[in-house]
């Protein structure tokens, strides 16, 4: 009897942690193929996050900035929001157009053609994090190159 209560409290501890962890909001990543996509069903502002596996302030925006409630919200009904490595080895269709990383069998580290192209800074090496937000028409209205805390990211919204 002792067991079954046990093991029947257990039971109702764990179903209530997965009900909880399944109603954590999270953004709505997508990838630059169903970007092409969503802009042609539907224009709407665009928020590109480069990163890469080996940037620690990449990985502290994904844990402390990209979790708040308030900035999941405002991107997921504002924004299409697409998340890319800077490293890729991918070959991306995108607006009609091939993309890849053409240094990557040569360089360690080298980057992919499309944050080089969204991305790139006169006179500047290309730098990660890299959060760019474009406008419905597809056009850059700001470029940050740098770790952004949540109130600066929710100011930036």
């Amino acid at each position: 009897m002792k067991h079954s209560v046990v093991l029947t409290f257990l039971l109702m501890i764990i179903m209530n942690y997965e009900i909880v962890a399944q109603e954590k909001q999270t953004i709505n990543w997508i990838t630059f193929e169903q970007l092409d996509d969503s802009l042609s069903t539907k224009p709407k502002k665009v928020l590109i996050n480069f990163y890469a596996d080996w940037c620690s302030y990449c990985k502290k925006m994904d844990r402390v900035s990209f979790t708040k409630p308030e900035i999941i919200q405002k991107i997921n009904e504002e924004y299409y929001a697409v998340k890319m490595n800077a490293e890729s080895t991918d070959t991306i269709a995108f607006d009609g157009a091939t993309f890849t990383n053409k240094n990557s069998l040569t360089e360690r580290n080298a980057i992919h053609e499309i944050p080089t192209l969204l991305a790139s800074r006169k006179n500047t090496a290309f730098s990660l994090p890299a959060i760019i937000f474009l406008d419905e028409k597809f056009k850059v209205r700001k470029r940050y190159f740098e770790y952004m805390s949540p109130k600066k990211l929710q100011s930036a919204l």
